[in-house]
């Protein structure tokens, strides 16, 4: 009858040594405690019933390197112990005569503390603190398939030249390649931020053609990507708003709808100038999720993620409603929690089908339904999210064979596009577009990126052998490096939305200073080695990153139709 694809994108920023709450490391290890952890389990536990999850799962590869390191997998441990202690407290504090419901409140501290030994027993015994080692072990197995990305999440469309655009995704592929043992062909082209291919004027006053970022990809054996319903349809974008505002006051302007192009989400289409597909989430699916109004998340009996105990800071409370102050939100109850996710899961296994048999009795053809997701969502946000997870698979696996699970990269395979189709510049932001990543509150960022993008080539370009001074290699890559991290999207995104706009702002002028100060030390050739050891201890991602992936790339004109493994032209 048709095939579903689950797709979840899983990425947090460079957090390592940068510090620990409210935002920082702590991001990290609670979504390491509440999703990712989790998700393994869901997806071991299904393997061990007979069930393949056949999610697809995407790791950023600067997600990936923070999964992977020493110091963060300690850290991790270290965080659970502390919570283990914190809600042991509350355990010994409960009852309380003087405190309401205070005997419901030391079940859920009860709860919590099992819950918490049961997510570090997972990790140490279970996965020998090695996260990325499990989920290849699954992905081997072929429960799940991992994608790529670009390798710190730069917003590919804004980069200035095409060296530092396929810099992001080949570190990204080779990373990923490195750490799962497998070439991903699929790829989460960060914030779902595309461009077509343009012609512009060269330094020497002559036309050229840039490529569009299929070329890239197809350079680095990706694929496949995804994007919204409203790239491939048409007509109204998310939100269909444009942020504006001064100060953080956010206004939201609509925006006109683009003309409806009479394609769908039912099927994967090729793009026109590469052999890349493109995969379109189908709408009515990823909404009944992800919305905040109308999505399964937002029921009253969910746990409430903004309250939190004022001793332990464990969430002790339920949603309620969305309309109820914090302080008069009802306490949290697991079973009735657990018997709406059941609920929650025939419903969307019933929808899920539905909207393949409505398809086929309309157009007589197999359709697809891709839904894709922040992995977050699950565990973190949506507590229970990992549950309902598991719940759709297995309900689908035992009780609607007619719906066959594929991971996107079998379905392409399986399935191969029969168009070819032109889709617009787009992202996932407000009205589809740039500008969460640029605008008057970012604005400044750019041209220091576009910046550190020319410096690098000019560096580079001066040492095409690696050098035998091991100091000025040394220095070479983790001025590749820092390149990278200050092209993380996240630092304009967290700017924009008010989310963390001082920490978003210091990180990004880290990054830079750190990029600047190995860049003058290069260029004067005074190369302070205790310096530059102290930088590499903080940013130690792609441990063997080749700084020569910066190199020029000669200017030249590329032809629309691009062949297999064409040159990249600036």
């Amino acid at each position: 009858m048709g095939q579903f694809v689950f797709m979840l994108h899983s990425h947090l920023p460079y957090y390592r040594k940068a510090g620990m709450w409210p935002f920082g490391e702590e991001s990290l290890y609670e979504c390491m405690a509440e999703t990712y952890v989790p998700l393994l389990n869901a997806i071991s536990e299904l393997y061990e019933e007979g069930i393949k999850a056949k999610l697809t799962i995407g790791i950023t590869p600067i997600l990936a390197e923070q999964l992977n390191d020493q110091y963060l997998k300690e850290g991790f441990v270290k965080y659970l112990d502390d919570q283990i202690k914190r809600v042991s407290e509350d355990m010994e504090r409960y009852p309380d005569e003087k405190v309401p419901h205070s005997q419901h409140l030391k079940y859920l501290a009860k709860y919590y503390f099992d819950w918490f030994n049961h997510i570090k027993d997972s990790y140490i015994n279970k996965y020998g603190m090695d996260l990325i080692g499990n989920f290849k072990k699954y992905q081997d197995l072929e429960c799940i398939e991992i994608t790529t990305s670009g390798a710190t999440h730069g917003f590919s469309p804004l980069l200035a030249t095409d060296s530092n655009l396929n810099a992001q995704f080949k570190v990204g592929s080779d990373t990923t390649e490195r750490l799962f043992g497998k070439r991903a062909k699929g790829c989460w082209l960060p914030e779902c931020a595309y461009r077509q291919g343009y012609e512009y004027t060269g330094k020497d006053g002559k036309k050229h053609w840039r490529p569009a970022i299929e070329v890239t990809l197809q350079n680095n054996d990706i694929e496949y990507f995804f994007t919204e319903s409203h790239v491939i349809e048409g007509g109204n974008s998310i939100g269909n708003r444009r942020v504006i505002g001064v100060y953080g006051n956010i206004e939201y302007i609509p925006l006109p709808d683009r003309p409806k192009t009479g394609y769908d989400t039912y099927s994967a289409y090729w793009l026109p100038d590469a052999q890349v597909a493109v995969i379109g989430r189908n709408d009515r699916a990823g909404y009944q999720v992800w919305s905040a109004a109308d999505g399964y998340p937002g029921d009253g009996c969910f746990r409430e993620f903004h309250r939190k105990d004022c001793n332990s800071g464990m969430h002790y409370w339920r949603i309620t409603s969305p309309k109820t102050d914090l302080g008069d939100k009802m306490l949290y109850d697991p079973v009735l929690a657990l018997n709406k996710v059941n609920e929650n899961s025939d419903h969307y296994t019933t929808l899920i089908y539905h909207l393949l048999n409505d398809y086929k009795k309309s157009t007589g053809k197999d359709g697809l339904v891709m839904v894709s997701f922040d992995t977050e969502l699950f565990g973190h946000w949506w507590f229970e999210g990992v549950e309902f997870i598991k719940q759709v698979v297995k309900k689908f696996n035992n009780y609607v064979p007619e719906v066959e699970r594929m991971t996107a990269g079998e379905y392409i395979k399986a399935h191969p596009p029969k168009e070819a189709i032109q889709i617009p510049e787009s992202s996932w932001g407000q009205g589809g577009h740039f500008y969460v990543w640029q605008n008057h509150l970012t604005e400044w960022m750019w041209p220091i990126i576009h910046s550190c993008e020319h410096r690098i080539n000019d560096i580079v370009d001066k040492y095409p052998e690696i050098p035998q001074d091991k100091l000025l290699h040394r220095a070479l890559n983790q001025m590749a490096r820092e390149n990278l991290l200050l092209q993380s999207s996240d630092w304009p995104f967290l700017i924009t939305t008010w989310q963390a706009k001082d920490y978003a702002t210091d990180r990004f002028r880290e990054h830079v200073d750190r990029f600047e100060l190995i860049a003058d030390m290069i260029e004067s050739g005074n190369i302070d080695d205790a310096k530059l050891q102290e930088i590499e201890s903080i940013d130690n991602c792609f441990p063997v990153i080749d700084y020569r992936v910066y190199q020029s790339i000669e200017e030249g004109v590329i032809p629309q139709q691009s062949k297999k493994l064409a040159p990249l032209y600036n």
